[in-house]
Parts: C-alpha cells; sequence; structure tokens
C-alpha cells in the first residue's frame, strides 16, 4: 500500500514479483528490441537496394528465400549451440553472424554472395529469437507466463514495426544504411553482456515429427505452409510491389507497417472467434477474406495510395492469423505430452512454405507484373478453403479445444515455453 498526497493506492500481492519478474527480462527485451531494428529493417532494404544495383525481380526474391533458408538452420542449430557454450555464447556468435551479414553487403554486390549474407542474417534472426525464448521459457512460471508472453509480444510488435517505418530513412544500396543495421545488431549484444542475472540452465533440443503431425492434422499442416507462403511473401517480395506501383520508399516502409500493425490487431478477436466456434470455419472464412483483400488489391488502380495503404492493414488482419488458427487446430488432435514436438513440426513446415514462397512471388512479378503477388497468395487461399471443406466432411471436431494462443514464428522450442509449468 501506497500513500500520495491522502490517495492511497493498492498494489496486487502479485504485481510485486511480477514486475520484478519483468526487470529481471528487461535485458531480454532491450536484446530483442535493438535485433528486431536490425533484421526487420534488412529484408525491405535489400529488396529496395537490389532493385537500385540492377537486380532481377527473382534475384532478389531470392534474398527473401535466403533468409528463410537460414532462419530455418538457426532454429535446427540454436538449441544444440545453447547446449554446448550456453545461453549467452551462443546469443554472441548469432549476433556476430548478423552484423557480419549486414556489414558485407556493400563489400560485395552480387546477388549470389547477398544470398549467402542473408542465410548469415537468417541463421542470427533465428538464433537469438531461440536462446531468448529458452531464457524466457526456464524463468517463467504458470502464474507470470500469461503476463511475459504478452510483454513479450507487445515489445516484439512494436520494435517490428519502428524497423517496417526505417526504410523511411535508411537509403537503399548505402553503405551507411547497413552500418546503421549492424550497429543495431552489435547492440542486441550488450544488455545481456551486462545483465547480472544468471542464465537458465541449457535443456534438450525438440525432436521433429512432420510425418505424425500431418497424420495428425493434415489441416493444420496445410494451414501453416500457406501462412508460409503468404505472410514471408509479403513481407520479402512487398517492397518490390511497392516500387512497381509507385510508392516511394517511406510510403513503401507504411505500406509494410500497415500490414504488421493489421496483423497484431487481428490476434484478439481471432482468439476469441476460434475459442468459440469451429476453428476449421474460422479458417475458411478468414481465409475467403483474404481472398478479397487480396482480388481488391490485384484490382485497385496503382495511384490511389490510400487505397493501398488501406487494403495493406487489411490484408495483415486477414492473412496474419492463419498461422496461429491452423497451430491451435493441430493442438486439439495433439497429447499434452507432444505439444512440443508439434510446435516444432509445424514451424518446419511453415519453413517450407517460406522458403519457396519469395522466390516464387518475385518471378511471378516478373513474369506478369506487380497483381501476381496477390494472385498468387489468393491462390494458396483458394486451396486451404476447399481443403478446409474437404477436412469437414471426413472428420468431426473435437469437442475440448486447447486455448487459442498467439504464435509468433520465431523458433522451434516456442511451444515449450507455452507450456512451461511452474
Amino acid at each position: 500500500m501506497l500513500s500520495n498526497s491522502g490517495k492511497t493506492f493498492v498494489i496486487g500481492a502479485g504485481s510485486v514479483p511480477f514486475m520484478r519478474l519483468l526487470i529481471s527480462f528487461a535485458a531480454l527485451f532491450l536484446s530483442v528490441i535493438f535485433m528486431q531494428l536490425s533484421s526487420g529493417a534488412i529484408a525491405p532494404l535489400d529488396a529496395l537496394s537490389g532493385l537500385a544495383e540492377g537486380f532481377s525481380r527473382t534475384q532478389v526474391g531470392l534474398l527473401g528465400s535466403a533468409h528463410f533458408v537460414g532462419f530455418f538452420i538457426g532454429c535446427w542449430v540454436a538449441p544444440r549451440l545453447i547446449g554446448t557454450v550456453g545461453h549467452v555464447r551462443a546469443f554472441a556468435a548469432f549476433a556476430a553472424c548478423g552484423t557480419i551479414g549486414a556489414l558485407a553487403h556493400p563489400l560485395y554486390i552480387e546477388p549470389n554472395a547477398w544470398a549467402v549474407m542473408r542465410i548469415m542474417t537468417g541463421l542470427s534472426v533465428a538464433g537469438c529469437y531461440t536462446v531468448v525464448e529458452a531464457w524466457l521459457q526456464a524463468k517463467v512460471t504458470n502464474e507470470t507466463r500469461g503476463r511475459a508472453l504478452g510483454t513479450y509480444r507487445i515489445v516484439d510488435l512494436g520494435a517490428s514495426l519502428a524497423a517496417q517505418l526505417m526504410i523511411g530513412f535508411l537509403t537503399p544500396a548505402s553503405y551507411v544504411s547497413y552500418n546503421i543495421l549492424a550497429i543495431f545488431c552489435c547492440a542486441s549484444l550488450l544488455p545481456l553482456m551486462l545483465t547480472k542475472v544468471q542464465p537458465p540452465q541449457s535443456s534438450e533440443a525438440p525432436r521433429l515429427r512432420p510425418l505424425k503431425v500431418i497424420s495428425m492434422s493434415p489441416l493444420g499442416c496445410l494451414g501453416v505452409i500457406v501462412a508460409g507462403v503468404t505472410t514471408p511473401a509479403f513481407r520479402m517480395v512487398g517492397p518490390i510491389y511497392g516500387q512497381e506501383v509507385g510508392l516511394r520508399p517511406d510510403q513503401i516502409g507504411l505500406f509494410l507497417a500497415a500490414a504488421v500493425l493489421g496483423g497484431a490487431l487481428a490476434q484478439y478477436p481471432a482468439g476469441w472467434l476460434a475459442d468459440k466456434f469451429d476453428r476449421r470455419w474460422i479458417l475458411i472464412w478468414v481465409s475467403l477474406a483474404a481472398i478479397l483483400v487480396c482480388m481488391t488489391t490485384a484490382a485497385v488502380q496503382m495511384e490511389n495510395q490510400s487505397m493501398i495503404f488501406s487494403l495493406s492493414f487489411l490484408f495483415g488482419l486477414t492473412t496474419f492469423p492463419v498461422f496461429s488458427i491452423s497451430a491451435a487446430h493441430a493442438n486439439d488432435f495433439a497429447e499434452p505430452s507432444f505439444a512440443v514436438e508439434l510446435s516444432a513440426s509445424l514451424m518446419f513446415y511453415y519453413g517450407l512454405g517460406a522458403i519457396a514462397s519469395p522466390l516464387l512471388a518475385s518471378g511471378l512479378i516478373e513474369a506478369y507484373g506487380p497483381k501476381a503477388l496477390f494472385a498468387m497468395i489468393s491462390t494458396a487461399h483458394v486451396l486451404l478453403v476447399a481443403f478446409g471443406l474437404y477436412r469437414m466432411a471426413v472428420r468431426p471436431t473435437r469437442k475440448v479445444r486447447t486455448p487459442y494462443t498467439y504464435l509468433p514464428r520465431t523458433s522451434f522450442i516456442l511451444g515449450r515455453l507455452l507450456r512451461r509449468k511452474g
């Protein structure tokens, strides 16, 4: 109980320990902010820089696919490296990879070389997030998990929005721009290196069992593949679309940020609907809405920029929840003991879609123009709708369902964090 000018404030019994927990996580969250500012901005900067240097659209798409190759490798390698050298040293190694990848861009301007550099930055992102989530998983309890995860998501999404908006201030194909991103990546090291909080004991890496998961929930697997086709294609190839329709770099940043904002705001209503109604119907209706948004975007006049920003917001609103709804549906058919392996396997399927989609989308744009990006995404959602209707015809839904949880696509160990027992 605190008194100030005659007013009395009561602090709940659990709030002081939770505030101490958040303070102990402050170094982690600050590292996430710096890492997201670096990694979130390098994809659109690479796309605009590649176009400025004369790369073809397909070559720019290759950079996005290379990022997810590195991301997938990082998800697989990071838990094992943590077990070998510990959390802090593993984070330092992955941050160093990201810094080298960013700084090397202006030194050798060639598409295949940049693809290798993007593998390094993708490896860095996956590795650093795995360290952060392993640390959180070891420290939270059932009582603090929800609030700690909520804070983590706010920090991550806020930094992601800021990273997209930074594109308006970063000059494409400039050494200074890549230097700034490298500085942010280096800065992510400082909080963890200087914190007095002891890192947790290392835990084993989850097993990948994709064949078991696809037999358990075919629709859940297809849903996360479609999410892998949709969001990465937009994030990695969206700057090409923006330039093709006449947006300036600062407007491209707003275009990408609007989608991130829409996706963030969609999580609560999507979760409420997915917990209240049959998740397959929610997945189908969300996909139908995404198809409508994509068709409208493809049909809108390119000079109508305010409409383009609005449609980007609606695109995030309708497509970003697909992964979490699909994962929640798959979890309905899994035993609690299988939750961690399920999360890792779903990330595996997401990675398959994410690796293929930027290269495919950029090739289609080069062949058929910018509207082909949204035609491709629409096609993926049409397949999801058709398969969802088929699965509803052959299998009833589960009466008892797991609670919907927003799932960032950040590491293989996220399932362990969400299932942490105090």
